[in-house]
């Protein structure tokens, strides 16, 4: 052996799920061949299998294969088998050892594979809710919702596996709950959530402050421009740190007050387009005293989580072709995608992430460097 991937050891914890009389592959040898092959643009167990039988030198760089490669029915049921929610923690303690320590905004939200459902079965398609670390780019942890429930169940659970100690923590409406607040604060962490309908009371009287708000309660606004292929796009950001009068008793006695509330803001914006304007206007609630200046930049970088994880994943790794429907496999299998996306991410080259890939399957050495994060080697 030439080299370790140190990331396995972050996954000692898992439990092989199989009798052990019974088990000819270890487990270690199944993540490293699944992981390695999903880095070189694998995205079957029955492509895994063949790219394992052909890069099989490669694989005994750092683990024996006495027993070579398994077949596609093996790797499928061991990664079925694997305890979901440990794999999901043995990821976040790896994720962990890789994250810079200044704090960073962290965006939450939820993308559905498409064809992972099995309708003769009453599945529906995996559902997963990811926390993106946004000026990192990186992965944090996942969560799957669960048959019949959403992301407001979700989120507490992925929330109690990170660390948020200083972090600005963004959600979409669907996490504007009082119990996600909590978390996110107890945790040592801001909060900026976004406004919509679903706390109705509370988003009529945001929207109706902004209307006509008081020039000395809100800050001077903040404006950004963009111009791109015809469009020309225009946001006004504006917060208030006064919010004492928003939970006061005027409604009714003792309405709840949002945990830890210290601002509300708005984004108005404008589009023009072929001679067409378009206009809106978006809420948040925070626990943090943002200026106009930072609001926009946290806002701005929530929508990160679309660009640089979703279509990514969609576009670079086929998520949405993705047909594993059984056990934990879609589960664990977005895992792996993942620690991959990561593992790209943090090679440090003019690549682009299709071509990181593309290297990784036609040069040994730099799939070697992939996995080991080894400057030394070319």
């Amino acid at each position: 052996m030439v080299g370790t991937v140190s990331l396995l050891d972050h996954f000692s914890a898992l439990k092989d799920p199989r009798q052990q009389w019974r088990v000819i592959y270890p487990l270690r040898e199944i993540l490293l061949l699944v992981l390695s092959a999903t880095l070189s643009g694998m995205e079957d167990f029955v492509e895994i299998r063949l790219w394992g039988k052909q890069r099989l030198d490669f694989l005994r760089r750092f683990l024996p294969f006495e027993r070579g490669i398994p077949a596609h029915d093996t790797l499928n049921d061991v990664m079925n088998a694997i305890d979901e929610e440990l794999f999901k923690s043995c990821f976040a303690s790896w994720v962990e050892t890789l994250r810079e320590q200044d704090p960073d905004i962290i965006a939450i939200d939820g993308k559905t594979s498409r064809r992972s459902h099995d309708r003769g079965r009453g599945r529906d398609p995996l559902h997963m809710v990811s926390a993106w670390a946004t000026r990192q780019r990186l992965v944090l942890g996942q969560e799957a919702i669960e048959h019949k429930s959403n992301e407001i169940v979700a989120i507490p659970r992925l929330l109690e596996r990170l660390e948020l100690k200083g972090a600005l923590v963004t959600i979409d409406a669907m996490g504007t709950q009082s119990e996600i607040a909590e978390k996110i604060v107890a945790k040592g962490g801001d909060y900026l959530l976004a406004l919509k309908a679903n706390r109705p009371a509370t988003h009529k009287d945001v929207v109706r402050f902004f209307a006509d708000p008081p020039a000395d309660q809100i800050s001077k606004p903040f404006e950004t421009v963009e111009k791109d292929h015809g469009r020309l796009e225009t946001r006004r950001h504006v917060v208030c740190h006064e919010v004492d009068w928003l939970f006061s008793d005027r409604r009714y006695p003792d309405e709840p007050r949002f945990p830890h509330l210290a601002m509300i803001a708005m984004v108005e914006t404008e589009v023009e387009r072929h001679g067409r304007l378009e206009q809106e206007r978006r809420y948040y609630l925070s626990s943090a005293k943002l200026d106009a200046k930072s609001f926009a930049a946290a806002v701005r970088a929530h929508w990160g989580i679309e660009n640089r994880l979703h279509w990514v994943l969609d576009v670079v790794f086929h998520d949405d072709l993705a047909r594993l429907r059984t056990g934990s496999g879609p589960q664990n299998m977005a895992v792996v995608k993942h620690m991959a996306m990561n593992l790209v991410r943090a090679q440090d080259d003019k690549h682009s992430l299709k071509v990181r890939r593309k290297l990784a399957n036609l040069n040994p050495d730099y799939l070697q460097k992939l996995l080991t994060k080894d400057t030394a080697l070319t």
